[in-house]
């Protein structure tokens, strides 16, 4: 399974081990919203190609 994480807020330490144990069993990407030149058309692209999207 395909499973994107878009993080708003990194400074909670749950998301980060949500995403290790998920990532021993499946394929994960992990979207920073506070990245700079964050392109949307391609977050869009990356939610509608995941098989599950989490938001934190």
């Amino acid at each position: 399974m395909k499973v994107l994480h878009i993080i708003n807020d990194a400074d909670t330490p749950m998301p980060q081990e949500i995403i290790h144990v998920q990532s021993e069993e499946h394929e994960v990407k992990v979207v920073m919203l506070s990245k700079k030149g964050l392109s949307y058309e391609s977050l869009i692209d990356d939610i509608f190609s995941h098989d599950r999207v989490v938001s934190w």
